[in-house]
């Protein structure tokens, strides 16, 4: 163990981001969401002061009483790994954590005025310590990016929204409501995990700690590449009714797929995004009052266009098939009434295959 700042940190060297963003490993979805938050001065502050009305501070009572406090004295192997996540992340002031008994293997971070952090017995068993790194870095990217302050307020918005849902189509903006916020959950954790990737920065540990989400404590049993396979057949696999199935399976989720989140992880660590980070190039904080709402929501679309476009599910095949033959469609109406292509021989021959080419492209890739 080496001496820091931090006191413990792991003897084993790995990359420090002072004062980095977490706009630096937030989906585009989750960013876009954080952003327009942060911008309304004064939103979190209120209902932070409205406290009093959430059961934070009995959570807090709950856990100090019913659970075990990780510190020099007890875990203390996981107190190092928090410490450790805290001093890569720059996140200042390490949250409480504690451990708590429950069978099922889960972790999460909550709390309005300071991030609290809970893992279970079942997962601190299920995980060796590279696995449990990924985790811990997972749980304080959550507190870095105020996804505990913001998921606390929202549930607080949407329970305050049940009380009034005798409203005439009240129950209909409430699930609109529900159904956002959940889509809003999921991405924050595929941003969650990128955050544990950059504590850990060992893919393979985080690719072993989903699998052992999904199957358990036999990886003798499992593979890397064939899990990543069943996201792939999943994504890909079935028909028009299957990709129905998949939107009614995914909407009362809070979390994705454990295949999926393993594919998605997989691919984040393979692009020029996550090896600039790794170079120290990122955003920093100081620069997050001036990020602009307007441009983080068009990276938003663009990914969801992308995603459609790119997708390998016959729903979002058949979704970017018209979108591209209308767009087509578009171009020639506009050519035919504004006298584009009259006369333009070879040059509007030319533009009409090359959407032709580039609607071939899209569907060739899925």
């Amino acid at each position: 163990m080496t001496q820091t700042g931090f006191e413990k940190v792991p003897a084993r060297d790995r990359r420090r981001f002072p004062g980095i963003s977490s706009r630096a490993y937030e989906h585009p979805a989750d960013r876009s969401a954080l952003v327009a938050l942060r911008k309304l001065s004064g939103f979190d502050t209120v209902f932070k002061a409205l406290s009093g009305l959430l059961p934070e501070r009995s959570l807090r009572l709950l856990f100090l009483s019913d659970s075990v406090r990780v510190g020099e004295t007890q875990f203390p192997h996981l107190h190092a790994m928090l410490r450790d996540a805290c001093h890569i992340l720059d996140l200042e002031k390490v949250p409480q954590m504690y451990v708590q008994q429950d069978p099922r293997p889960n972790a999460m971070c909550i709390g309005l005025d300071e991030p609290i952090i809970v893992v279970t017995t079942s997962l601190v068993e299920l995980l060796d310590e590279e696995e449990m790194r990924a985790v811990v870095g997972h749980e304080v990217g959550h507190a870095l990016s105020g996804h505990s302050v913001y998921r606390t307020i929202l549930l607080f918005l949407t329970n305050l929204a049940l009380k009034v849902a005798w409203v005439p189509l009240g129950n209909v903006a409430i699930m609109t409501l529900v159904t956002a916020l959940r889509e809003w959950f999921r991405k924050s954790e595929l941003s969650a995990d990128r955050a544990g990737l950059l504590v850990g920065q060992d893919v393979t540990a985080s690719m072993r700690g989903l699998m052992k989400l999904a199957g358990g404590n036999h990886l003798h049993e499992m593979n890397v590449d064939a899990f990543l396979e069943q996201a792939d057949e999943y994504e890909k696999g079935g028909d028009l009714r299957d990709s129905v199935l998949k939107i009614l399976n995914m909407l009362p989720r809070t979390h994705p797929f454990t295949t999926v989140r393993a594919a998605e992880l997989k691919k984040w660590s393979q692009s020029r995004d996550y090896q600039r980070i790794m170079d120290g190039h990122y955003p920093r904080r100081e620069e997050d009052k001036d990020t602009s709402v307007t441009d983080s929501f068009r990276e938003s679309a663009a990914h969801y266009a992308d995603s459609v476009r790119t997708s390998k599910d016959p729903l979002f095949k058949l979704v970017g098939d018209i979108a591209g033959g209308a767009a087509d469609m578009g171009g020639r109406l506009r050519d035919k009434f504004t006298g584009a292509g009259a006369g333009a021989g070879a040059g509007g021959g030319s533009g009409t295959d090359t959407a032709s080419e580039g609607k071939g492209g899209a569907t060739g890739r899925g």
